[in-house]
């Protein structure tokens, strides 16, 4: 390891992230009841320029009023390129704090935008006399945040996850799609043509590398990589296997945009009984290889070591996380 030590962000479950507007009220409740790790009350895309102030009102209530359980919540403020981003702040943060985990930020741009957001909650947790700090969770939805990916995880101890905001990305880097998330025919590869003069059609995916960057990021500097929006709810298969991808590579959630949406994210983001179970025999072997003084073991056929103890770890922590 390095000599650089990683802090980890605070261990919440972030299996599913629901997206609900601050607009409609009456979703809130039903949302309250849902198997969702964590809720974003949304002020931003989903409310319309008129319905701002009004959206902001019924967060601010629903926070204080509702009985959220156990679940974390978040508030999706606008952008700081708008002239709604500073009252969402203050308003919610002054009214509503004690109630509030995160402050999502859309569209972060530079670590500057980072900055200038701690500043701003620093000085009202302060003046309001908090203990509890508010996390941040940022979406990289645009192609500057992405370019300054690195900078902007390691911009703020508030700092506990990102996102990859596929549809803003898409226009920001002006992706030939008008679909959010999921694949794209054209971006595929043909074969060789065999004797006949056939040829296959590889589909890939167009969004690996933007979502393996944002991985990354969040990992050297301890945060959760949350992946984000699959649009077509009624394609239960795409989204599973949207969230197996994003799975594979490290995200530890994906978002919901619709309350069907949660089981699926919940399924896929939990290790199944199979690999709990293995992990825990891993566990097992090297401990009983290290008390032979041994520092590698076969276990099914294959090597295990030191390195196989951390996987396993991450496997077995996960469960433990969900059980409680």
């Amino acid at each position: 390891m390095s000599f650089h030590p990683i802090e980890q962000a605070p261990g919440r479950l972030n299996r599913s992230e629901l997206a609900v507007p601050g607009s409609q009220p009456k979703m809130f409740e039903k949302a309250a009841n849902s198997d969702v790790d964590v809720i974003f009350l949304d002020l931003e895309d989903a409310v319309a320029p008129d319905e701002k102030e009004g959206a902001r009102k019924n967060i601010i209530a629903a926070l204080n009023d509702i009985d959220w359980g156990n679940k974390t919540m978040s508030v999706r403020i606008n952008g700081l390129d708008t002239h709604y981003m500073y009252r969402d702040v203050i308003e919610v943060v002054e009214q509503a704090g004690g109630r509030l985990d995160l402050i999502m930020i859309p569209k972060v741009g530079t670590a500057a935008d980072v900055y200038a957001l701690d500043m701003l909650v620093t000085q009202i947790e302060a003046a309001k006399g908090y203990s509890k700090r508010i996390g941040f969770e940022h979406i990289i939805e645009t192609a500057l945040g992405m370019q300054n990916v690195h900078e902007i995880a390691g911009a703020s101890r508030r700092n506990e996850s990102l996102h990859f905001g596929v549809a803003d990305y898409a226009a920001s880097t002006r992706a030939r799609t008008t679909i959010i998330g999921g694949v794209n025919p054209h971006y595929a590869v043909l074969t060789d043509p065999e004797e006949d003069g056939s040829r296959a059609t590889h589909w890939g995916d167009m969004w690996h590398y933007a979502l393996a960057r944002m991985v990354v990021a969040a990992r050297a500097n301890g945060l959760r990589p949350i992946d984000g929006p699959f649009g077509d709810f009624q394609d239960a298969d795409g989204y599973r296997a949207a969230a197996r991808r994003a799975a594979v590579l490290g995200c530890e959630g994906k978002w919901a945009i619709h309350p069907s949406q949660i089981a699926l994210a919940n399924e896929v983001m939990s290790p199944s009984e199979a690999d709990i179970t293995k992990a825990r025999r891993i566990l097992e072997a090297m401990a009983e290889a290290e008390a032979a003084g041994k520092g590698a073991v076969s276990l099914d056929g294959r090597l295990i070591d030191y390195a196989s103890i951390r996987q396993a770890e991450v496997l077995v922590e996960k469960a433990r996380q969900i059980a409680g």
